[in-house]
C-alpha cells in the first residue's frame, strides 16, 4: 500500500535523442471511451513525469510554470478550483511547497495526494546546513533520487487506474531508461571539466544533490530556501572565495531574483576581481512550454551546457 500525504517537512536538450521524453508514450483513454485521470502537480518536474507516465489516460496540470519559485508560491483561487477537481494530486514535499501544505493536507483527506519525496530513502536526503531539521526538498537534481519520485508517480496511477497499470509500467520503464541515459551523458561531460574547476556559485543553495553526483562545490548566498535572508555578509563570503580560488561567473536562477548575484558581481568588481554573469540555471522551474528546456530531460541537461 502506498503512503498518500500524511506528512509534511520531513520529509534539468534533448529533442534529437530523446523527443523531449517517451517518442511514443502508450495509452490511449479516447479509444478505451473513458475520460481521462484529471492529474494536477505542483511542479513541472513532476508533470513531465505524468505525461510520460500517463501518455493519453491522464489531463494533467502543473500548478508552477516556467520562472516560478515553488518556496514562496502561494495557492490562487483557480489552483484550488484545479486540486479540488483533480482525482489525484502529487507534490515534491520536503517542505518545497512550504505555503501549500495546509491545502494539500486538506485535499488529502477526500482523494489521493502523493508527497513524492516522501518516497526517497530517509537516509539519502540530505538537510540545510543552517537549519539542520529542515530538508533539501531538490531532489530532482540527483537522478538516482529522482527515480523514486518517478516511481512514486507511477504507483499512484496505477492504485486509482489498475485497470491500466500494464500501460503505466511500461511507460515509466521507457522513461526511467531515458533518463538512465541522459545521466550516463551528463558523467561523461562533467569528465571533460578540470577538478579545480568544478565549482558552481549560484543565488541560493538548490544543488547540494547535483554537488555531490557530480564532484562539484556548490556556493549558495541565500539557503536551501529562498524564504531566507541573505545580507553583506553572506555577499562578502561569496566574494571572498571567489576571489580565493579565482572563480570568474556566477549563475543566477530564473525562478529568483538576480538582485543578489549582482551584489556579488559589483562587489567583487570594488575588489579588482573580474567576474561575469554565466547565465540562469533552471533550478526550481523548468523552461518555457514547448522547448527543450521545458521538459525535465531539457532542464537538467541546461544545466550542463553552462560550462
Amino acid at each position: 500500500m502506498k503512503k498518500k500525504m500524511m506528512m509534511f517537512g520531513t520529509g534539468i536538450a534533448l529533442v534529437a535523442l530523446t523527443a523531449c521524453g517517451t517518442e511514443e508514450t502508450e495509452g490511449d483513454a479516447s479509444s478505451s471511451g473513458d475520460d481521462p485521470i484529471q492529474v494536477v502537480s505542483t511542479i513541472g518536474q513532476l508533470d513531465d513525469a505524468v505525461t510520460n507516465i500517463g501518455g493519453d489516460l491522464v489531463d494533467n496540470h502543473a500548478l508552477m510554470g516556467p520562472g516560478i519559485d515553488p518556496h514562496m508560491y502561494n495557492a490562487s483561487q483557480g489552483d484550488v478550483q484545479l486540486l479540488d477537481d483533480a482525482d489525484i494530486v502529487f507534490y515534491n514535499g520536503l517542505n518545497l511547497e512550504a505555503n501549500m501544505e495546509d491545502i494539500l493536507e486538506q485535499m488529502g483527506q477526500g482523494k489521493p495526494v502523493y508527497a513524492v519525496g516522501n518516497n526517497v530513502p530517509e537516509d539519502m536526503i540530505k538537510a540545510d546546513e543552517e537549519e539542520q531539521n529542515m530538508p533539501d526538498p531538490h531532489i530532482w537534481f540527483d537522478i538516482d533520487l529522482w527515480s523514486y519520485a518517478v516511481e512514486e508517480v507511477r504507483d499512484g496511477l496505477i492504485e486509482l487506474d489498475p485497470d491500466n497499470e500494464e500501460v503505466y509500467t511500461e511507460n515509466a520503464e521507457t522513461y526511467l531508461s531515458e533518463l538512465t541515459e541522459v545521466q550516463e551523458w551528463a558523467y561523461s561531460e562533467i569528465e571533460q571539466i578540470e577538478q579545480d574547476q568544478r565549482v558552481l556559485v549560484t543565488a541560493h543553495d538548490a544543488f547540494q544533490y547535483f554537488g555531490d553526483a557530480f564532484d562539484f562545490d556548490v556556493l549558495g548566498l541565500q539557503g536551501i530556501s529562498t524564504e531566507a535572508e541573505y545580507g553583506l555578509s553572506d555577499v562578502q563570503r561569496i566574494i571572498d572565495e571567489m576571489i580565493e580560488r579565482d572563480i570568474t561567473a556566477v549563475f543566477g536562477e530564473t525562478s529568483v531574483s538576480d538582485s543578489a548575484i549582482e551584489a556579488v558581481i559589483q562587489g567583487a568588481g570594488q575588489q579588482g576581481h573580474d567576474v561575469e554573469h554565466g547565465g540562469e540555471l533552471y533550478s526550481d522551474a523548468m523552461g518555457e512550454e514547448g522547448t527543450e528546456e521545458g521538459t525535465y530531460i531539457g532542464m537538467y541537461r541546461a544545466t550542463f551546457h553552462k560550462w
